[in-house]
């Protein structure tokens, strides 16, 4: 969502890395570059307005102190980083818990936005906490409401409940006040409410979103907001907030290409933190939101934590504790093994996605790996892993029995050409022939073919030895040096 913007911001930053000295003219063509990447992302005026004020303010305080052993251009950049974070909210938090179970959840918002779709994947994503979560349809009257939320809890294993059909039919204020009675009564924990939506802001929108919130005294009321709506946004939120009252935002559609600068003015200018971030389609793409972590990710610092989460949810951990007892006893890497890791990095999303929470390189080596990373094509995952289910169990063991016969069924097997399976078997035993060598290398050493520049850590190097005094000429002196 923020490809262009973290694109503009790092070529900025790095040029200010770059520079030993900064003067206050610097700061302000920094500052001009900022503001005018901020405002081509649509991030409300005022906002950008207010931000480089901040940063013009305190970024000529630093200079004027000019603290040894502090980097000029670096403590620039933190007072940016501290001043976006500002806009996205200095505190992340999460979701309300009632005293009294079940906490109750409304979810409002103009149509269009995702609501429904989000209340699966927040009901999944409670679920996994170990939580009891129960959807409720509230929209009546938006066609096949209803039966989307059935299809959804279905899908994710979460009960709905759904007395009215919709489709215009039925009341939902009285639809709430039994869904909250009905969880009660069998003990589910948490209950979220979707409710309708508009085209636009109405008064027969609110009026109902009122009377809902006034049935069913949600501990937390999130504003669901398209990330891709632009400006309109901040203007919805302020509506929604002043007509029926809201406690969080939750971004949706925050994997489209829309700039979507707009979303970080809405919790400057209504006050309300945002919860939570949708960021594909897929019912596990969805996340907390870290105000930090963002502005990391805005500033092309990376997102290593929310990586780590990631790898963390994928990666079966009884797979991962005997792939290293192989490559400790020595064992082959096989087939199965490769089509594990695979599965694992499938579950955590697409190439590019992962690649892009990794820290921005400057300068022509950022260039030329983002270029690389938009080339990367998913697919190829889907395409190995399918050749792979194509071969036998022992093929898998033991690829070295692969002939020529071998490649034609698997390759048929698989619906691919015989040159992918090729591809595929060059790239395994490439892999297996790195472990091998990371097995039998020296502490700190790495196998051959890596990318140059990536040498062992100077604390691998063997210790040097110390250099030899040269003895002095004069025979006294020189008697002395012996005795010492």
């Amino acid at each position: 969502m923020f490809d262009a913007l973290t694109s503009r911001m790092s070529r900025t930053l790095a040029g200010l890395r770059s520079r030993g000295r900064i003067n206050p003219v610097d700061l302000e063509v920094t500052c001009g570059e900022i503001r005018t990447a901020l405002l081509e992302a649509d991030v409300a005026l005022a906002v950008v307005d207010s931000l480089i004020a901040q940063v013009q303010r305190r970024g000529l305080e630093a200079l004027s102190l000019k603290q040894a052993g502090i980097n000029p251009g670096q403590q620039v950049i933190t007072i940016i980083h501290e001043e976006i974070l500002n806009i996205l909210g200095t505190n992340a938090r999460s979701l309300a818990v009632a005293k009294k179970p079940p906490t109750r959840i409304m979810l409002a918002g103009l149509q269009g936005s995702g609501k429904t779709t989000l209340a699966g994947k927040l009901a999944l994503w409670l679920k996994e906490q170990g939580n009891t979560p129960l959807l409720v349809a509230c929209d009546l009257a938006r066609p096949n409401a209803v039966q989307q939320l059935q299809i959804i809890g279905e899908q994710i294993g979460v009960s709905v409940f759904a007395p009215e059909p919709g489709n215009g039919i039925g009341n939902p204020v009285t639809v709430a006040k039994a869904g909250l009675v009905h969880a009660e009564q069998k003990l589910f924990n948490y209950v979220i409410f979707d409710t309708a939506g508009r085209l636009g802001v109405d008064v027969e929108l609110m009026k109902e979103a009122r009377a809902i919130k006034s049935a069913v005294e949600p501990d937390d009321t999130l504003f669901v907001v398209d990330a891709m709506t632009g400006q309109d946004a901040v203007n919805t939120a302020n509506a929604f907030n002043t007509g029926v009252g809201i406690d969080g935002v939750v971004l949706t559609k925050v994997d489209g290409n829309a700039r979507a600068g707009a979303a970080l003015s809405v919790t400057s200018v209504i006050g309300k933190p945002i919860l939570f971030l949708s960021t594909g389609e897929k019912s596990t793409e969805f996340e907390p939101f870290y105000p930090d972590r963002m502005a990391q990710r805005i500033l092309g610092m990376g997102d290593v934590a929310t990586l780590a989460e990631q790898a963390k949810k994928a990666l079966d951990e009884k797979s991962a504790a005997r792939l290293e007892e192989k490559f400790v006893t020595g064992e082959e890497f096989t087939f199965d093994d490769f089509l594990e890791q695979l599965q694992a990095m499938k579950k955590m999303g697409s190439m590019s996605k992962l690649l892009g929470m990794l820290p921005g390189m400057p300068g022509a080596q950022g260039a030329q790996l983002k270029k690389q990373i938009e080339a990367i094509d998913d697919s190829e995952t889907d395409r190995a892993a399918a050749i792979i289910q194509s071969m036998t169990p022992q093929e898998r063991s033991n690829p070295k029995i692969i002939n020529g016969s071998r490649r034609l069924r698997i390759a048929r097997g698989s619906g691919h050409e015989v040159s992918s399976v090729n591809r595929l078997l060059e790239r395994f035993a490439g892999a297996q022939k790195a472990m091998k060598q990371m097995k039998n290398a020296r502490p700190g050493a790495l196998p051959q073919g890596l990318p140059p520049g990536l040498a062992a850590p100077t604390s691998a190097r063997p210790p040097q030895r110390p250099a030899k005094k040269s003895r002095s000429g004069n025979p006294a002196k020189r008697a002395e040096q012996e005795r010492g």
